[in-house]
């Protein structure tokens, strides 16, 4: 494990608050170096999944029951990549909101201090995930190229709670499957070990993103927060809908529209995403940023 060259005591200002000081002296005692602590060297064990079996998109489906162990396995692989490479994705999405958003701020506060680490350290996982994926044997899975462009387009509209709501969404939901995959050891090793580091580095994400967004909703109207709960909901349904590229099946050997359409109907891989997403659907709520228009989105995308 590697220290972080962030100090664990930064500058009083103005611009700096609790929240961020504890972020910084966290980073400080706890960070990875993603290319010494991950095993790039072994060669990929065929016989481990890529991800929780139980987390895969046709998990449960008549098609699962009818694959072979090896197919399973390679399945796994594929969709574990795929969702690397959305997460890359976002990442890059994230790294320039939050950017932007300091961009006026006081380089000695400690809120500028630690959103330039979470930067970092966004920069780190977005390279451990594409040599994760490139170990995996997958491709360079990415959106279509019209969800592309949307997030071309919110990474340079979206601010205040918008943006950070958005982060947190994608965080937590990543979260809580990689928990999962991080303590199973039908999973190869390196994947869990990058599912760990993630995990994490992301607590201290995600603990930003919601004081960030209940920051921000401070004395927000009634106009404001029915605007940007329709765009984080949104955006929600595009980066979950994203997270499993339909190349994978394709990739594993197996018959692509077939296996379109017993994922889009797969009632355990719902349940699943529902579940996960409890928490943050009741903190999203508590911030009432849960109104009829995004609750249509969330449902959509399986999150409620």
């Amino acid at each position: 494990m590697a220290g972080s060259t962030v100090p664990s005591k930064v500058q009083e200002s103005p611009e700096g608050d609790d929240v961020a000081r504890r972020l910084l002296d966290s980073a400080a005692q706890l960070a990875y170096d993603p290319a010494t602590e991950v095993d790039w060297e072994t060669p990929l064990d065929k016989e481990f999944h890529g991800a929780s079996p139980e987390w895969s998109s046709l998990y449960g489906t008549a098609y699962w029951g009818e694959l072979t162990e090896a197919q399973r396995k390679e399945l796994t692989r594929q969709e574990a990549a795929s969702v690397a490479s959305t997460g890359i994705w976002f990442e890059m999405i994230l790294q320039q909101m939050v950017l932007r958003d300091i961009y006026m701020k006081n380089p000695a506060g400690a809120e500028f201090q630690w959103a330039l680490t979470e930067i970092a350290e966004e920069c780190r996982h977005s390279i451990m995930f594409a040599r994760g994926a490139q170990k995996l044997g997958a491709p360079h899975y990415r959106p279509r190229r019209a969800v592309m462009e949307l997030g071309r387009a919110f990474k340079t509209l979206a601010f205040g709670e918008a943006a950070y709501a958005a982060i947190l969404v994608a965080e937590e939901v990543l979260d809580v499957m990689q928990r999962d995959w991080m303590r199973d050891e039908r999973v190869v090793p390196f994947v869990r070990t990058i599912n760990n580091i993630h995990v994490v580095e992301e607590s201290r994400h995600m603990k930003f993103a919601r004081d960030e967004t209940l920051k921000r909703l401070e004395g927000a109207g009634w106009a404001r927060r029915q605007i940007n709960a329709f765009v984080v909901a949104v955006a929600s349904y595009f980066i979950v809908t994203s997270m499993v590229n339909p190349e994978v099946y394709r990739k594993a050997g197996l018959d692509q529209r077939r296996a379109l359409a017993a994922a889009k109907s797969n009632a355990h891989h719902k349940s699943m995403m529902r579940s996960s997403c409890s928490g943050l659907m009741d903190f999203l709520a508590s911030a009432r940023l849960l109104t009829k228009p995004a609750l249509a989105f969330y449902k959509r995308a399986n999150l409620i």
